[in-house]
């Protein structure tokens, strides 16, 4: 039965439950950077790109991945090179560390002043 349920799924899709990928966390999380250093709400980038700020949150947690072509409309909006989403990830292990990005330590993120809403 569940390699039934299992070929039912859309290609591409995570379970449901499963933790979102390493990278597209980090790539949600430059999203997110980016955008507040430019001083937009969630619902202004998506008015910018043709979704809702649901849309946009979801992209910033990791949830939702973020197609080719929606990258290169964000790079756009918010005037950076599709490389920038990049930025700060290591290509050798960002594949293999299963919980990767999804929370860093206190004391790493308390360190870095970018990682603070007052220095945006």
């Amino acid at each position: 039965m569940a390699r039934q349920q299992q070929a039912r799924r859309k290609p591409g899709r995570p379970p449901k439950g499963d933790k979102p990928n390493p990278i597209d966390v980090h790539v949600g999380s430059r999203v997110r950077l980016r955008r507040n250093m430019l001083g937009l709400s969630q619902e202004k980038l998506g008015e910018a790109i043709g979704l809702t700020f649901q849309q946009v949150q979801k992209y910033e947690r990791g949830t939702n991945r973020i197609s080719a072509s929606r990258l290169h409309d964000l790079s756009r909006v918010l005037d950076v090179p599709v490389s920038f989403f990049f930025d700060d990830m290591d290509p050798v292990r960002a594949p293999a560390i299963p919980a990767g990005f999804a929370e860093p330590p206190s004391e790493a993120f308390e360190a870095d002043p970018l990682g603070k809403r007052e220095t945006m």
